[in-house]
C-alpha cells in the first residue's frame, strides 16, 4: 500500500491521541501552517474540547500531547503553547520518505478515490447553426477542468455535451433548404448565411412561418427528406464546434454528444411519469410542475412547463429527462450540470421535481453556476459594434496577442517553437484567467492581465514550471531520491506538494476549479522562495545537491500536472 503524506498520518494520530486522552472520539483538530522557527503545524482543539470536557484548555493540551509522542515516527517536537495549541514539527526523514516515493509514483503520491463514483457532468452545451461565443466559455472551461480532475481521482466520468439541435428554428432552416434549393452547406460560413436568411424570411412572410411549423412536424415524425437536411446542418455545425474545442484543447468529442434529439423519444414518458407519480398536474391544457419553493412576482407558486397547451415541449421537459435517463438508465452516482448562475432556479426547480417523482433517490445532482463574463468597462463582454464576439476570435486574438510577446522576448528561438509557445500561452492564459477566478463572480476579461508575466497568471505559472523543469536539464542528471531536509524552507515545500491530493479533492468537492489555481500559484510562490534560499546546483554537498534537484523536478511535476488538469498545456520552454 503506498505512503500516505506525512500530513495524513498526523492528523490520524492527533484524532486517535485526544480520543485517548479526552475521551472524545471523531474530533477534526483546527490545523493551519505555522510562521514559527522550528515549528510547521498549530494544532487548535483544546478551546473548543474546554467545555466539553471541563477541564482547563492547556490541560487538556498537555494530555493529548503526551499521548500524541511522535505520532509514530513522523513529529521530532510536539510542544504545548498559549492557552492550548500544540506546536508541532515534522520529522525531516519522515518527509524525505514521502517525497522520494511520491517523485516516483506516476500519481505523484495521490491516492485513488476511496469510494469511486459514477459521475455525469453536463457542459458546454453549444447549438447547431449558431456560432460558439463567449457566453460558451465559462461551461467549456470550468466543465473540462471538473471532469479532468475527476477522472483523476479515479471516477467513471460521462461527459455530456447537451447540444441544441431540435426546435422550431430546424423546421424553418430546413423549409428554406428546401425552398432554395439547398441540399448540401459547403460550411459553416454558408450556413450562417442560410440562418440570417431563413430568420428574415421567418420573421417577416407568415406563410413561410406557417410552413416552418409544418416542417418542424415532418422533422419530429421522421420525414426522411427532412432528417437529411437536418442532419447535413448538424454535420457542418460539429465541424466549427470540434475545431474550436481543439483550438481550445478540451476533452469533448462527438462521442459525448448527448444533443436535444436524443432525449426527444423519451419526452412523453417523462411527462407521464409526472403525471402518474403525481408530481405534474394539467392546467389550462398544458402540464405543470408547481413549485413548493419559488414564487412569481404575484406570489403564486413558480411553474416548470413540461408539455405545452398544443403538445410540444419546453427545455424543462428535456432537463426532466436528462435526469431521469441519468440515473435510470446511466445508473449516476453524481450530476453535474455547468451553466450560468441565470439557470440557478430552473435547475433547482427541476432537481425538486425529480426527487419529488423518486428518480434521484441516492443520487446527487448539482448545478454549477457561474458569473458573467465582463468587459474591462464592467459589462457584458461585446464587440465594438455591440454584437456577441465569436469565440474563436477570442482565442485567435489571445495566440495572436501572446505571440507578439513571445517574438520580443525569445526572437532566437525557431518559427515552429515560438508558435508553440504562444499558442500554450494565449489559450492557457484565457482558460487560467477563468479557472482562477470564484466561478460564481463574474468574469472582468483583460488581455493586458490575463497575460502578465507576474501575479496569478498563466504566463507566470507556466514559467515557474518551465523553470523548475530546467534545472535538471542544465544539471544533466535527474535525482530519485529526496534526502536531505535541512532548511525549513524545504520542509515547507514538501509539505505543500503533499497537499496537492487535498487540494484536488475539496475541488471536486465543491467543484471550486480555482481552488487547485490559488494551490498551484502558492506552490510556485514557495519554489521561488526555496530557489532563492537554497542553492540548487552550487549546493555545498553532493547529496544537498542530488536531493534539492529531486524537490525541483517533483515541483514541476506537481505544477505541470496541476495545470494539466485545468486544460493548460505547459510548453518545453518559455
Amino acid at each position: 500500500m503506498p505512503p500516505l503524506p506525512p500530513s495524513h498520518g498526523v492528523r490520524a494520530a492527533l484524532a486517535a491521541a485526544i480520543e485517548r486522552a479526552v475521551g472524545q472520539p471523531d474530533v477534526d483538530p483546527l490545523l493551519v501552517p505555522s510562521r514559527q522557527p522550528g515549528v510547521d503545524w498549530q494544532a487548535n482543539f483544546a478551546m473548543k474540547l474546554a467545555k466539553v470536557v471541563g477541564e482547563p484548555p492547556r490541560a487538556i493540551a498537555e494530555k493529548v500531547a503526551a499521548e500524541l509522542g511522535d505520532a509514530g515516527g513522523l513529529l521530532t517536537s510536539v510542544q504545548v503553547a498559549g492557552p492550548g495549541f500544540l506546536n508541532l514539527a515534522f520529522a525531516p526523514a519522515a518527509l524525505a520518505r514521502w517525497a522520494t516515493f511520491a517523485l516516483g509514483d506516476e500519481r505523484l503520491g495521490v491516492p485513488l478515490a476511496e469510494h469511486p463514483q459514477t459521475v455525469y457532468v453536463d457542459y458546454s452545451a453549444p447549438n447547431v447553426a449558431k456560432e460558439m461565443h463567449v457566453g460558451h466559455l465559462r461551461s467549456t472551461v470550468i466543465g473540462d477542468a471538473l471532469v479532468r480532475a475527476l477522472e483523476f481521482e479515479g471516477h467513471t466520468v460521462i461527459r455530456a455535451n447537451h447540444l441544441g439541435d431540435w426546435g422550431t428554428q430546424f423546421g424553418m432552416l430546413t423549409q428554406h433548404m428546401l425552398d432554395t434549393g439547398v441540399e448540401h452547406l459547403r460550411d459553416f460560413a454558408a450556413l450562417g448565411e442560410l440562418y440570417r436568411q431563413a430568420k428574415a424570411r421567418f420573421d417577416e412572410d407568415a406563410e413561410f412561418k406557417e410552413a416552418a411549423r409544418r416542417r418542424v412536424v415532418a422533422l419530429q415524425a421522421g420525414d426522411e427528406q427532412t432528417l437529411a437536411l437536418w442532419q447535413d446542418l448538424v454535420d457542418v455545425s460539429l465541424a466549427h464546434i470540434n475545431a474550436i474545442y481543439a483550438q481550445l484543447d478540451v476533452t469533448l468529442t462527438d462521442e459525448h454528444l448527448m444533443a436535444e434529439s436524443f432525449y426527444n423519444p423519451l419526452l412523453p414518458g417523462t411527462v407521464e411519469d409526472l403525471l402518474n407519480a403525481g408530481v405534474a398536474t394539467e392546467s389550462e391544457g398544458a402540464v405543470v410542475v408547481a413549485s413548493e419553493r419559488f414564487t412569481d412576482q404575484d406570489g403564486r407558486p413558480s411553474v416548470l412547463m413540461v408539455r405545452k397547451s398544443d403538445g410540444g415541449y419546453g427545455y424543462g421537459t428535456t432537463d426532466l429527462a436528462t435526469i431521469r435517463h441519468s440515473a435510470q438508465e446511466l445508473k449516476a452516482d453524481r450530476m453535474i450540470y455547468v451553466t450560468d448562475a441565470r439557470q440557478a432556479q430552473h435547475f433547482a426547480m427541476v432537481f425538486d421535481a425529480a426527487s419529488t417523482a423518486g428518480w434521484i433517490n441516492g443520487v446527487r445532482p448539482e448545478h454549477v453556476p457561474f458569473g458573467a463574463m465582463l468587459g474591462d468597462d464592467g459589462k457584458p463582454f461585446k464587440t465594438r459594434a455591440g454584437g456577441t464576439v465569436p469565440l474563436t476570435d477570442l482565442l485567435d486574438s489571445a495566440v495572436q496577442r501572446a505571440r507578439a510577446i513571445v517574438d520580443e522576448r525569445d526572437a532566437d528561438l525557431p518559427e515552429d517553437e515560438r508558435a508553440a509557445i504562444a499558442r500554450a500561452v494565449g489559450i492557457g492564459a484565457v482558460k487560467y484567467a477563468d479557472l482562477s477566478t470564484s466561478r460564481q463572480r463574474d468574469l472582468i476579461f483583460s488581455f493586458d492581465r490575463m497575460l502578465a508575466l507576474d501575479g496569478n497568471t498563466a504566463p507566470y505559472m507556466l514559467y515557474a514550471c518551465v523553470r523548475a523543469a530546467s534545472i535538471a536539464e542544465r544539471a544533466d542528471e535527474h535525482s530519485t531520491a529526496v534526502t536531505a531536509l535541512d532548511e525549513p524552507i524545504e520542509r515547507t515545500l514538501v509539505l505543500k506538494l503533499a497537499d496537492f491530493g487535498d487540494v484536488l479533492e475539496l475541488m471536486t468537492e465543491t467543484l471550486e476549479p480555482h481552488r487547485l489555481c490559488t494551490y498551484l500559484y502558492e506552490l510556485a510562490g514557495l519554489y521561488t522562495r526555496f530557489y532563492e534560499a537554497c542553492p540548487v546546483l552550487k549546493a555545498d554537498t553532493p547529496e544537498r545537491r542530488a536531493s534539492r534537484l529531486a524537490l525541483c523536478d517533483l515541483t514541476a511535476a506537481t505544477l505541470e500536472r496541476g495545470l494539466g488538469l485545468l486544460g493548460i498545456t505547459v510548453p518545453a520552454r518559455m
